[in-house]
């Protein structure tokens, strides 16, 4: 079978010095008219109450002067970007997250920040054999009209850039230079490694509770990532301002130590899946976890689990791991995860009480004893094999109660050993037993 992937390929640009001041002409432009974007909404906001969506917004300010600038498709995409950060507010608030603030503006005093600036079919052009790329400039940016940006740039040498969607200029502020973000679709054969199903139920205390259909049961603790957002939280706090450099930075690690973590998590469960043989994998659906079962309003979890909950990147796990999983031939799909904490994976009873505490389940209908996360994640698990009309497997219906839904191996993240405030780190293949 063939299907269709993005890459994202990270290049350094060989010639920095010649083209650096033209790109920062682009980065602050990319800034100027995001400002004017936003200064556009908070008007129309206060006479309308509403919030203008992208494609009315474009219309709006495409005879603006700063809109020239940029190259039409990247000016496009400074406004879509701003409409996207107001949808991801708005997610935020109905989620119950009263802290979450609307996009700021990007500006430090007088000064505007370089910002990412997206080239789309239109404003580059590849040239593969002289690993070069040429970015346009906006008409009011341009000494001619056939002025342009060429950039020599030097990718891994295991990487081949072919098939170019888009490419973006990002400023790396650590490295204090440009680079290129160059994003390709490739086409690749892939067969499914076999007919095996697994179940995934996510949360706090444990990052995700994995259930596969050969019998197995894996659990990877959020400790580090928990770890690292009461730290940054803290030193956050500690700054003089929300938008001071020292902030700026510390959001910025914290964000790269998450991504490094969500990108080391899914890539150890896709390689699980994938030795076992695995056609399907299915996620829990945490559309409302943050509602109330009875009243169906936002519920109070305590400030630290509220943090947890605001600041935890599900939707963005789901979306790393399908995209992992689908270059291996393994679908992933949601299913509800309503009630899968309360129902026993083994008779079926439907028991809020069964969970005793945290992280263990004792069902009082079969007397099984398992762990609550391994329980779930089975749940989850049963539903996609219901829903396909699957029968089950013969080994996902024996007594777990002395088996390793009891007792799941534990993936523990570790740092790197030189410099482990870097934020990198792998999954050990195996920890200890975790016991309900």
């Amino acid at each position: 079978m063939a299907i269709q992937v993005t890459r994202t390929y990270v290049a350094s640009i060989r010639n920095q010095q010649q083209v650096k001041s033209d790109l920062d002409s682009l980065g602050f432009a990319a800034s100027k008219l995001w400002n004017i974007a936003r200064w556009t909404c908070d008007r129309i906001w206060s006479e309308t109450g509403t919030i203008p969506e992208d494609g009315p917004l474009k219309a709006y300010l495409k005879n603006h002067e700063r809109y020239a600038d940029l190259n039409s498709q990247s000016s496009q995409r400074v406004i879509e970007e701003l409409a996207e950060a107001f949808n991801g507010w708005y997610a935020k608030r109905r989620n119950g997250d009263d802290r979450a603030n609307p996009p700021k503006y990007r500006k430090n005093g007088d000064e505007h920040p370089r910002s990412t600036v997206t080239f789309k079919e239109d404003g580059f052009k590849h040239d593969a054999k002289n690993n070069r790329i040429r970015l346009s400039k906006g008409r009011n940016l341009k000494d001619h009209w056939s002025d342009f940006i060429l950039c020599k740039i030097e990718t891994r040498p295991d990487v081949v850039v072919e098939n170019v969607r888009h490419v973006r200029a990002v400023w790396n502020g650590s490295k204090d230079e440009w680079e290129l973000h160059i994003v390709c679709k490739h086409e690749i054969e892939v067969e499914s490694p076999g007919d095996e199903t697994v179940g995934i139920d996510l949360g706090i205390s444990n990052f995700a509770a994995v259930s596969y259909s050969t019998g197995d049961h894996e659990l990877y603790p959020g400790n580090a990532l928990k770890t690292d957002e009461r730290y940054f939280a803290k030193e956050i706090a500690k700054c003089t301002s929300y938008r001071s450099n020292k902030a700026l930075r510390l959001r910025r690690k914290r964000s790269e130590r998450r991504s490094h973590y969500l990108h080391a998590v899914t890539k150890h469960i896709v390689a699980e899946c994938v030795e076992r043989g695995v056609r399907t994998i299915a996620v829990g659906n945490l559309e409302g976890i943050r509602d109330d079962d009875e009243t169906g309003e936002s519920r109070d979890w305590g400030d630290r689990g509220n943090e947890g909950l605001h600041g935890w990147a599900f939707d963005r796990f789901t979306n790393l791991l399908t995209y992992k999983a689908k270059a291996e031939g393994i679908t992933v799909v949601t299913v509800s995860e309503r009630e899968t904490s309360k129902t026993c994976s083994c008779c079926g009873q439907k028991r809020k009480a069964n969970r005793v505490e945290r992280g263990l389940y004792v069902c009082h209908n079969c007397g099984t004893v398992m762990n609550a996360d391994s329980n779930g994640a089975e749940n989850i698990r049963r539903r996609l094999d219901q829903a396909e009309k699957v029968t089950l497997n013969p080994r996902s219906s024996e007594d777990r109660s002395s088996g390793r839904v009891a007792r799941p191996v534990v993936n523990l993240f570790r740092r790197g050993e030189r410099d482990p405030s870097c934020g990198q780190g792998t999954f050990a293949e195996q920890a200890s037993s975790c016991k309900p």
